[in-house]
């Protein structure tokens, strides 16, 4: 298998956390892939979504076996695919912490996600913060701290090295950059901060967020 049989199907680059996960793994991979972007929010976006995704939702991973659906099983293959690229950690110990974090997100975090949803580029005040959105947040912030204590050790992310943890946890950085989220409330010690900035600093990131502003410029016209 080769990453020239891989197109990514997308959401905007704005918008689209589920979008960013995937695509940050495929980048870790070191391969090439192309990219379809299915514009959101637009009266004809679900109809445009299903001509690629059988799921209705993006992201979407096409390849020679047919179309993956839903980012953790889109990574989660990336990772068998590309061993090399070592999106589970190789320890045993950290590669099981790595999964259940990444499961945890996949499956929770709801009040993060209608509360705070990601707009990449905007800088936008805290919603009211009901206890369940506190509550999402400080456990963000107690994964990360547990995480980068144990394995952390070797490199800025949260098992040292970047693995697929990072590719889920990525837009939860984002939001906190957006909504200007105080950590230090949540009992950061310094480290989710730090944390933050490892993703920001990404060439990676930084080539998604330079996507989203094309994004935006197209969406007005300009």
């Amino acid at each position: 298998m080769t990453g020239t049989d891989y197109t990514l199907v997308i959401g905007d680059k704005n918008y689209s956390s589920w979008s960013l996960r995937p695509w940050l793994a495929l980048k870790a991979c070191g391969v090439p892939f192309k990219e379809e972007r299915v514009q959101l929010r637009q009266a004809d976006s679900k109809a445009e979504i299903f001509r690629h995704s059988p799921s209705g939702k993006v992201p979407a991973l096409k390849t020679d076996i047919g179309i993956i659906c839903d980012s953790l099983a889109i990574v989660e293959y990336l990772a068998e695919q590309h061993p090399e690229a070592k999106l589970w950690p190789t320890d045993r110990e950290a590669r099981a912490a790595a999964r259940s974090v990444s499961a945890e997100m996949h499956a929770g975090f709801q009040a993060l996600r209608n509360d705070m949803p990601m707009d990449l580029l905007s800088e936008l005040p805290m919603p009211e913060l009901s206890e369940a959105l506190e509550n999402n947040i400080r456990r963000v912030v107690a994964i990360w701290q547990d995480t980068r204590a144990r394995f952390g050790k070797i490199g800025p992310f949260l098992l040292g090295d970047f693995t697929n943890a990072d590719a889920m946890y990525a837009p939860v950085a984002t939001r906190f950059r957006t909504y200007g989220v105080k950590l230090e409330r949540y009992g950061d010690d310094g480290t989710a901060g730090a944390y933050v900035g490892a993703i920001y600093a990404m060439p990676a990131m930084a080539e998604w967020t330079d996507g989203a502003r094309t994004e935006m410029r197209e969406r007005a016209g300009v």
